[in-house]
């Protein structure tokens, strides 16, 4: 399947939470124990900048309306500035796109946009059982840059966080 992308706009906040949600029940890609909402994510979204910090919405041509996933680029490690050259990426598919080759539409558009944008790097961190998405960053020239052990607690099971990130000089 081909997918398009483009800059999310506030319209698609629902959207963007929706897919954010849908990952929260099998505790296999983010922290977040419950599930968030529209309104505690506004701030978020307002911060984002697409000159700076944007977030991409991806969907299936001709309906550029659907949101079947998004990236975002935000600033790394608690936004001091020394860290400016590195940008934190986010990555989530709604549930009837995942391994359907839309992650890695939107992680390579990312990739091509961020030195544009400024970035000499990208990071990101993905639990060490998430397989899927290991394989997904490896695959585009992610490496593993540090493994933080038993950092998180879902539900009394203990993960790893692996570190992964692309110098983009390289790219």
């Amino acid at each position: 399947m081909t997918y398009g992308n483009r800059l999310a706009t506030r319209a698609d906040l629902p959207a963007i939470v929706g897919i954010y949600n849908s990952v929260i029940p099998d505790r296999s890609a983010t922290c977040d124990l419950d599930p968030v909402t529209v309104e505690s994510r506004e701030d978020w979204f307002a911060e984002s900048d697409p000159q700076r910090y944007p977030i991409w919405v991806g969907h299936e041509p001709p309906n550029p309306d659907v949101v079947t996933g998004y990236v975002s680029l935000e600033p790394f490690l608690n936004g001091r500035r020394g860290y400016d050259v590195t940008a934190d990426l986010a990555l989530y598919l709604h549930p009837d796109h995942r391994g359907s080759r839309q992650g890695a539409c939107l992680l390579r558009h990312a990739i091509a946009q961020a030195p544009e944008l400024g970035f000499r790097n990208i990071a990101t961190t993905i639990f060490a059982s998430n397989q899927r998405s290991l394989r997904l960053f490896r695959a585009h020239g992610f490496q593993e840059w540090g493994r933080l052990p038993a950092v998180a607690d879902l539900d009394g099971r203990s993960e790893d966080v692996v570190f992964v990130g692309l110098p983009l000089a390289q790219v």
